[in-house]
């Protein structure tokens, strides 16, 4: 599915869901009827002005706008994603991960220089681990399924099974989201 698809299928859901009429949501959302109709049809390109606008007038977070299903294991490389840009900065934004309902999120930096590898150990069941590469090389991931990240490389992965983190240079380090269910 696209990212226009995404964005359509979510605007509707949410729009249904909050009882709103297409009319109703383009004066809150501060757009033109007639934009909201093209992005609930799949079309046009919005910017990130235009999603948070539409987010804020459905009172659902940005990445309720991205939300689909999620496979065991994503690994997103440095250029990677689906990237969003601002009309006003020359700036933009590639979501990774949104946080799944129910669950609790840890934030690491992580250093490592190469020698012998961290072999972690399962931690509590459904928990998983969000890695984005800094600097370096690294082969992490579960026992089985490692993948050799560069800089800017995101990789999600089951964590309630053992897995390994080792630098493969010098000057390596890491973000590491853990996230769990409570």
């Amino acid at each position: 599915m696209t990212p226009n698809e995404l964005i359509a299928k979510a605007i509707q859901r949410e729009r249904s869901h909050k009882g709103l009429s297409l009319s109703a949501l383009a004066a809150q959302a501060g757009l033109a009827k007639s934009t909201l109709s093209q992005l609930e049809a799949g079309k046009g390109n919005p910017s990130i002005e235009t999603l948070w606008a539409i987010a804020a007038a459905l009172e659902v977070t940005f990445s309720t706008l991205f939300e689909i299903s999620k496979p065991e294991l994503t690994l997103i490389r440095a250029h990677e994603g689906d990237t969003l840009e601002s009309d006003h900065a020359p700036y933009h934004t590639t979501l990774l991960a949104n946080c799944a309902p129910g669950m609790r999120r840890d934030l690491y930096r992580v250093d490592l220089e190469p020698g012998s590898a961290r072999r972690s150990t399962a931690h509590p069941n459904g928990t998983i681990e969000h890695a984005v590469l800094c600097a370096g090389q690294a082969r992490v991931g579960p026992q089985g399924a490692e993948e050799i990240l560069s800089p800017g490389d995101y990789y999600r992965y089951p964590a309630d099974r053992p897995h390994v983190y080792e630098a493969l240079t010098d000057g390596t380090h890491m973000i590491v989201v853990m996230e769990t269910r409570y």
